[in-house]
């Protein structure tokens, strides 16, 4: 019975995520132009058999299903591919033409019950993506920046907190609860888990600007990479 125009707001997420997706996946399988100096994509990081010793394939293919996983699997993308993609629902109080409701109880929706530990994961390749942003600050040995050692910590700091916005994280800290003072270590869960908190009030917005900078910084190794364009040394 909604007369608006709801479905405008499928349109960004279709187009965002659409082109995201179509990207990722082109620059995943073409293997080349991800590392320049000390600039390394988080594409393809950590890197993986560069030389190809026993891998034939791209790099990135060899780590692709973590953040993938964290990213498919993570609370907000569910709401938002299912209506952008699926219909299911196409939005609020909008029908979605299905009878019978299973909700994540099947295959393959019930892998997204694995977003918790695809959080576990998505924590260890942050202290891979934080030693690249350092690394970045070095070249031949030498203590510098470029424009590059900027965008690879900008976005390293947009992934930290999107992972730290994570609704799992926030429940695991204390959004489980119904008593801090009557758990051990009272005191400071509670201050953790009122800080997450205030980070997942804002995680819908986390989680696209991590994802728009992400694919930009590996837009900016690449064009470096290739030559298409010269990295700007500021100190």
């Amino acid at each position: 019975m909604r007369r608006d125009a709801w479905w405008l707001e499928l349109l960004p997420v279709i187009v965002l995520l659409g082109a995201f997706g179509i990207y990722a996946t082109l620059r995943a399988f073409e293997g080349t132009y991800y590392e320049w100096g000390p600039y390394l994509s988080p594409f393809y990081s950590p890197l993986i058999d560069p030389r190809h010793r026993w891998w034939p394939f791209s790099p990135a293919l060899l780590i692709l299903i973590w953040p993938l996983g964290f990213r498919v699997t993570c609370y907000y993308y569910r709401k938002a591919y299912y209506r952008a993609f699926f219909l299911d629902p196409p939005a609020c109080a909008v029908s979605e033409g299905v009878k019978r409701y299973r909700g994540e109880t099947a295959f393959p929706f019930v892998l997204q019950n694995l977003h918790r530990y695809f959080l576990y994961v998505a924590f260890v390749f942050l202290i891979f993506l934080w030693h690249d942003a350092f690394h970045a600050f070095f070249f031949d040995g030498r203590m510098g920046v470029g424009v590059g050692t900027l965008v690879l910590l900008f976005n390293v700091i947009l992934l930290t907190v999107y992972a730290l916005s994570c609704h799992s994280l926030r429940h695991l800290s204390g959004g489980k609860l119904d008593c801090f003072s009557c758990v051990t270590f009272a005191a400071p869960r509670h201050t953790a888990w009122r800080w997450l908190s205030i980070l997942n009030e804002r995680h819908m917005l986390y989680a696209w600007i991590s994802l728009i900078t992400v694919g930009l910084t590996d837009l900016y190794v690449r064009l470096v990479a290739s030559g298409a364009v010269r990295d700007l040394r500021l100190l």
